[in-house]
């Protein structure tokens, strides 16, 4: 007999013993994930020494520091060239900026990446960054590091849900090796990409990001990535102005948006294959990069600069709009690398302007800036807020970035149907649905839409009246049968019925010899109607029998249009209004 949903122990939560075997299949998957995230980095700064200086050293560079004259066109678009010819003949899941393409694999891929992305994703990025394309390490690592965790979930027998947690898992970690967030990765895995809240994902995904933490002093660094030590504004005019500041880099972020998917159709539309629409992109950054070279690379030292306040204002105004050309026409040309790195120039950039013209440290309104373009563009207002203090150390200036990052998302969420991570996936044809809430059929019981006192057959009865039943007045598809003291014997059907009929079943015959419950669904009267609704759909059994557990007397039954009911009832709370 299938089991009762009430026979499930009934909890707020739904972790068991699995959760701490993903837990400690976690503490591999951060590990690796951090030596990713190292490898990505010395990868970059060896493609920057190979590219701009002739030169075969891991050594950080930056390309500020040298002339190359009219190279400064052509190394971009010999680097984006190579990166055509690899996504070309190696694998096109290595275009663009891999957030996309790892939410994608985790809704519809059953959170499935291959060996060859996991290898050829960060060799292009670096490739892409290292050669002056305008992006940052934090999308193709997110990539890799849920590639890390992907595979590493594939070598065991897992569901389609556990190799997601491990996946994000190692893309959450790969982003705190890169800059030092913990608190934010956590937050850009539960708002951005595990699509749930679960103690069963939640656990697994801190245990990796810890462990990368952990490892990051002995690979990358500690302390925070972009120092900041600023006296903040009084709260109440800063937090004021935050929120306007929020408002305008929302309106930014969604302008941004809408440019990047209209550049990335006008490649479409070239009469030439996009192996080579890269190299056209970079053209632009190269043009770029001769009317200010900070727009070039990853761009982090102009982030510490406009933290600093160091840079003029012509650099400022160059970077918020130079930038922005060269990026969007980058990103929508289908070459690799990530958004996160140009979100917090171009946020910041905007704050600094703004900043010049209020009381107080530009570098903090660069910071808000920051904050507010995150959480617009990427609809992940927590991980907007928390990323730009933990990634400057500024804790103080929290609530300055709350109030920013909430201010871009209701813009964002009002003015753009999708963000700029979600357009891409749309575009497939794939809709995906941003807000958490918790099913109604998980909160609303059984005995709350069951049908009580339900019309019965006596065991007793004879199939030739049965029979008759049925072909008369009937109301019902099927029927409990139970016994003198209404205790369930099983259930009979119309298609019962007529199966009988073809059978030339005997007449006299009772149902309690023709029905059995040894295969009969029931379900008892404290139980969530998702369970209920779960025995419906792995039974085919469209009414079920709702039973006292200890006597086994029916007490109601609940249809599959009953459960309809809960969605309706949820519809209404909704959208019907009144005082």
């Amino acid at each position: 007999m299938p089991v009762p949903p009430a026979a499930h122990p009934l909890a707020d939560h739904s972790a068991d013993r699995r959760m701490v075997l993903l837990a400690g299949m976690a503490l591999g998957i951060g590990a690796g994930a951090a030596l990713g995230a190292w490898v990505l980095l010395k990868s970059i700064a060896l493609a920057t020494n190979l590219f701009w200086f002739g030169r075969i050293s891991t050594a950080d560079a930056a390309i500020t520091d040298i002339s190359v004259g009219l190279f400064i066109v052509v190394i971009p678009a010999l680097g984006a060239l190579i990166i055509g010819v690899m996504a070309r003949f190696g694998s096109d899941k290595i275009r663009g900026h891999g957030i996309p393409e790892a939410i994608e694999a985790i809704l519809y891929g059953q959170s499935r990446l291959s060996l060859k992305v996991a290898i050829l994703k960060p060799i292009s990025a670096a490739i892409s960054i290292g050669s002056g394309g305008p992006f940052g390490a934090e999308g193709p690592i997110i990539m890799t590091g849920g590639a890390i965790g992907s595979l590493f979930a594939q070598r065991f027998h897992l569901s389609a849900a556990e190799r997601k947690t491990l996946l994000v898992a190692g893309a959450a970690a790969g982003m705190t090796a890169i800059f030092g967030t913990p608190l934010a990765a956590i937050l850009l895995a539960v708002e951005v990409l595990l699509f749930e809240w679960k103690p069963r994902s939640f656990v697994p995904v801190v245990v990796a990001v810890l462990v990368a933490m952990a490892v990051r002093p002995l690979l990358i660094g500690s302390g925070p990535m972009f120092p900041l030590t600023a006296a903040l504004p009084p709260a109440g005019p800063g937090l004021a102005i935050a929120g306007l500041l929020g408002l305008a880099v929302g309106l930014e972020a969604a302008l941004l948006s809408a440019l990047l998917y209209r550049i990335e159709d006008a490649f479409h539309r070239l009469p030439i294959h996009w192996m080579w629409w890269p190299a056209l992109g970079a053209l632009v950054v190269g043009l770029g990069g001769l009317i200010d070279a900070h727009v070039l690379g990853a761009g982090y030292g102009s982030i510490q600069a406009l933290l600093d306040g160091s840079l003029a204002t012509r650099v400022v105004f160059a970077l918020l709009v130079v930038k922005a050309v060269v990026w969007l026409v980058a990103l929508g040309s289908g070459t690799s690398g990530g958004i996160l790195a140009p979100l917090l120039i171009l946020g910041g950039a905007a704050g600094a302007l703004a900043g010049q013209l209020w009381l107080g440290n530009p570098g903090v309104w660069a910071l808000v800036g920051m904050a507010g373009i995150l959480s617009g563009a990427m609809r992940a207002p927590l991980t907007g807020a928390l990323f730009a203090a933990e990634v400057t150390g500024l804790f103080g200036a929290l609530p300055l970035t709350i109030a920013s990052a909430c201010g871009a998302y209701a813009v964002s969420v009002l003015l753009m149907k999708r963000s700029i991570l979600t357009e891409k996936i749309a575009r497939r044809g794939r809709h995906i649905h941003q807000e958490y809430v918790v099913d109604p059929m998980d909160m609303v019981q059984v005995r709350d839409l069951m049908t009580p006192e339900p019309a019965t057959l006596p065991a007793a009865m004879i199939a030739g009246d049965v029979l008759d039943f049925f072909a008369g007045p009937a109301a019902h598809r099927s029927y409990p049968v139970v016994d003198t003291e209404g205790r369930l014997v099983g259930l009979v059907s119309r298609s019962d019925v007529l199966g009988w009929r073809v059978a030339d079943m005997p007449a006299d015959r009772a149902l309690a010899d023709l029905v059995s419950d040894a295969a009969q669904p029931v379900a008892y009267a404290d139980a969530p109607i998702g369970q209920v609704a779960d025995l419906i759909v792995e039974t085919g059994v469209g009414r079920i029998p709702i039973v006292d557990p200890a006597t086994r007397k029916v007490l109601g039954i609940l249809s599959r249009h009953d459960l309809l009911k809960a969605r309706r009832d949820h519809r209404r709370a909704e959208t019907a209004r009144s005082r």
